[in-house]
């Protein structure tokens, strides 16, 4: 199999991962009869302690590989800027926000890796990849639905946390294909993880996270759905997500934030009976257009 087709195929599989957290979050902090569980620092910190639990002896395993302090902080940035504060940023926002605009805010992290890349890191900006960033946010927009947006002032202060997560993301993706590529895929995502694992825990606890799996008939349930999105929404895909930057590229990978919005829809059709527009369709379309074109632009 070819690495672009291997890619491609990782990309789609991550997308189908990750298009499901959204509603994952909200299963953590909402039972399924609409009773609360856990809040939504609870969820992050939850999130981030049983990663951490998961991945700290692949962690211990790959500790070997770390040769200069460098790479040990680079490793920080990575499990605190593109792991640990993002959990925390997300489950705050989605207290507002729905999942459609949650999901297309989160598309603009393909921009601020270009961004950040080109800016901190000199990687060479091209046109092609800017035009097809832009084609396919615009479908993200026709996607989620004019309607959908509409937002109140009070609102902006849980828009600003996930694009300031976007930002978190830009850089931590940069750091992994510009300082990291000596690492497998695996190793990052265990090693990054078992040093944000101590702090993690230390979050559950202050939060009174213990408390809850102690008193509410309904802590079972939501740990069910933070654990699934712990292991298989974060470690697994984690690892996917690392595969694809050393595949490809940084930029490539982090366009799977235009293809969640894709994912949600369609399972929001499938399991919740939402209704589907064609305007929806014309945004998928456009989506995977703009993808395309950005990510076909030859390297100088």
């Amino acid at each position: 199999m070819s690495r672009d087709l291997k890619s491609w195929l990782l990309l789609i599989l991550l997308a189908c991962i990750w298009g499901s957290s959204f509603i994952l979050m909200k299963r953590g902090m909402i039972s399924l009869d609409g009773s609360p569980i856990f809040s939504d620092t609870q969820v992050g910190a939850l999130r981030m302690s049983i990663a951490g639990l998961v991945m700290l002896p692949f962690g211990w395993m790959a500790r070997k590989k770390i040769t200069s302090m460098k790479q040990v902080l680079s490793l920080l940035v990575v499990g605190i800027f593109g792991n640990f504060f993002p959990a925390f940023l997300f489950t705050f926002a989605e207290t507002k926000l729905s999942s459609g605009l949650a999901g297309m805010l989160n598309s603009f992290t393909p921009f601020f890796t270009l961004l950040i890349g080109w800016m901190i890191f000199k990687q060479g900006l091209k046109w092609q990849q800017v035009i097809g960033l832009v084609i396919a946010f615009g479908g993200i927009v026709l996607l989620v639905g004019l309607g959908d947006t509409t937002t109140s002032q009070e609102d902006f202060i849980y828009i600003g946390a996930i694009m300031l997560a976007t930002v978190m993301y830009g850089t931590s993706l940069n750091t992994i294909k510009h300082i990291l590529s000596a690492f497998k895929s695996w190793e990052i995502t265990a090693l990054a993880f078992s040093l944000v694992a101590i702090p993690a825990w230390l979050s559950s606890y202050f939060t009174g996270t213990f408390e809850v799996i102690s008193t509410n008939k309904y802590a079972l349930e939501g740990l069910g759905f933070i654990t699934i999105l712990s292991v298989v929404g974060t470690c697994l895909a984690l690892v996917i997500f690392n595969r694809i930057i050393a595949l490809k590229s940084a930029v490539f990978a982090s366009s799977v934030t235009y293809v969640i919005p894709i994912v949600a829809v369609l399972m929001g059709v499938m399991f919740l009976k939402e209704t589907f527009h064609l305007l929806q369709l014309a945004g998928m379309l456009v989506v995977i257009s703009g993808v395309f074109i950005a990510n076909t632009a030859r390297s100088k």
